[in-house]
């Protein structure tokens, strides 16, 4: 526990942070990099939180969107 907060809630409010950054980027594949690095933070808090399936299912399956497009775009270039 760090300030009083459990270190569950601080996974959290990072990926919560990290996804919001996400939001900002102009550059496409920034933003899949940055949003995925949110993704992994938010399977991992649902992890702590006793295994929450709605979480971890729903940003397994955005982390997984974002490696497509990633990994298809590097073939283009």
């Amino acid at each position: 526990m760090l300030l009083n907060i459990p270190y569950s809630e601080w996974v959290g409010y990072t990926a919560s942070v990290v996804l919001m950054i996400s939001f900002l980027m102009k550059n496409i594949y920034t933003l899949r990099i940055i949003n995925s690095i949110g993704a992994i933070l938010f399977i991992l808090y649902g992890i702590m939180l006793n295994t929450s399936w709605p979480i971890i299912i729903t940003n397994l399956f955005i982390l997984l969107a974002n490696i497509y497009y990633l990994y298809n775009r590097s073939k283009l270039i």
